[in-house]
């Protein structure tokens, strides 16, 4: 790469690292772990970019920071603030295109992890990638990068089918209505003759207390 697309894009590489490190719990053996990759390939970004030797560190930074549990929101959150960038070298738009497929690829591996209460869950996870990959597939064809549109192409064939496939077994979530606000065990017990499932509700629809719920919420169809 050339030296004045690399100096272009290690901050922009920089600016990833640091957010992805922001939304990473770094405590532990994994956190130590990813920020000690994290710090050096910041350090050694402008070289390691226009020596096109980025991609492995990269990578590993991302697996590290799925090793630290990272969700996927925050991955999402590291890919939005990613696609805010705008680079002007076709290097530095390389490099924030690739980020951003790091994301969409770890985010395919923590959600087949992921457990779904709802199909409207789902829906919600479904709706935000359809709308990142029709950005990234458009950009990848629009610079005639064929096999990264191929890339792309079927990784998001393959996470949307296996939502599909996750959210179809899974209830959906209903509007409720009483007369008047009763505590959570017994919302729950006129819903789903459980009252087990009390803390359920309170959750879904952030009861501040148990015992003051109000009459119109949501549930589960069951």
């Amino acid at each position: 790469m050339f030296k004045a697309d690399a100096l272009e894009a290690t901050p922009i590489l920089q600016r990833a690292l640091k957010k992805l490190l922001g939304y990473t719990p770094t405590t532990g053996r994994a956190g130590s772990d990813l920020r000690t990759a994290c710090g050096d390939l910041s350090a050694n970004a402008a070289v390691l970019i226009q020596s096109d030797q980025v991609g492995p560190p990269l990578a590993e930074c991302f697996d590290l920071a799925r090793a630290t549990n990272i969700s996927q929101k925050q991955l999402a959150g590291v890919r939005n603030y990613v696609a805010k960038e705008k680079p002007v070298l076709l290097g530095a738009i390389l490099v924030k295109q690739s980020i951003i497929g790091f994301c969409l690829a770890s985010e395919g591996l923590v959600i087949s992890d992921m457990t779904f209460a709802s199909r409207e869950d789902v829906d919600v996870v479904k709706a935000d990638l359809n709308a990142a990959f029709a950005i990234a597939e458009e950009v990848a064809a629009d610079d005639m990068a064929q096999m990264t549109y191929q890339a792309l192409i079927k990784l998001h064939a393959a996470m949307i089918a296996y939502l599909s496939d996750t959210a179809r077994p899974l209830p959906r979530m209903l509007a409720f209505q009483f007369a008047v606000a009763m505590p959570t065990l017994v919302t729950a017990q006129r819903l789903y003759y459980d009252p087990s499932r009390a803390d359920e509700l309170r959750d879904e629809n952030k009861v501040v207390h148990p015992a003051f719920m109000l009459p119109t919420g949501r549930a589960l169809s069951k």
